[in-house]
């Protein structure tokens, strides 16, 4: 079974600085705004941004539902406070109890989806008021997974560690100093008690990320990945996961006439 290369930091971190700055300034901005939620993708971004466009550049946005964890807000104020940035907290509880209220029936996956794509909203109300750019937390294997919302956490201008792994986010994290307690907790996009990515998945970070390196950087095919002593169930599920997302990498398709 092959390793996946641990990630040069030190050879990757001025390239992402760049591209940052490169993509703030070609929109004409000079500042960014952030949804911050206390988990290592968006504290790893917000460490990044500021690493690019220094601490007034930056805006964390935190949006917590009456469900969010203390520990959740805690952690993103953590970060706030680390960085010395501009921050807003919005509860986003009205919103979505309204909406809610007209279709009491609806499961946790409709209320999950609902709320990501209130937080967006928001998200993009605020880089209007304060004349920035919303900033992406997404990494690469999130996204090849599907594991997102489409309009919700997807949306953003653009997104620094979407060609990162979560692995490498992880590695690119305790390289920039986000606090040990973030990189070590269990991820969560916090939508229910205690959900966790990996649980809802069924497929950890680690496994499905060595799967995916040898899918798509390796370029072996699936049988290839099964003889390197891959369990052949994870393998299946990660592909089929892959395809059936495949929709969400795309912009939506057009008929051409």
């Amino acid at each position: 079974m092959t390793k996946m290369p641990e990630l040069d930091v030190e050879r990757a971190l001025p390239r992402l600085i760049n591209f940052i700055r490169e993509r703030t300034a070609a929109a004409g901005k000079t500042r960014l705004v952030v949804g911050l939620s206390g988990g290592l993708d968006s504290a790893t971004a917000t460490y990044l941004a500021v690493r690019a466009l220094g601490k007034d550049g930056v805006t964390a946005v935190l949006l917590p539902y009456r469900t969010t964890s203390a520990s959740s807000l805690e952690d993103a104020e953590l970060v706030v406070r680390e960085l010395g940035i501009a921050s807003r907290q919005i509860d986003i509880t009205p919103m979505v109890d309204a909406y809610f209220q007209l279709f009491p029936e609806a499961d946790r996956k409709r209320r999950g989806n609902f709320m990501a794509r209130c937080r967006m909203a928001v998200l993009y109300d605020q880089s209007a008021a304060l004349d920035a750019l919303v900033l992406g937390t997404g990494n690469r294997t999130e996204s090849l997974l599907g594991y997102t919302t489409l309009w919700g956490d997807m949306a953003c201008a653009f997104t620094p560690l979407g060609g990162l792994y979560k692995t490498q986010v992880r590695q690119l994290a305790r390289f920039l100093g986000v606090p040990s307690r973030i990189i070590e907790k269990p991820p969560t996009a916090d939508l229910w008690e205690g959900q966790t990515d990996e649980g809802e998945m069924g497929i950890t970070y680690p496994e499905a990320d060595l799967v995916l390196y040898h899918l798509f950087d390796l370029g072996y095919p699936e049988e290839k990945v099964v003889k390197e002593g891959f369990d052949p169930a994870v393998v299946r599920k990660v592909k089929s996961m892959v395809e059936t997302s495949s929709f969400k990498r795309r912009m939506p398709p057009y008929c051409e006439l």
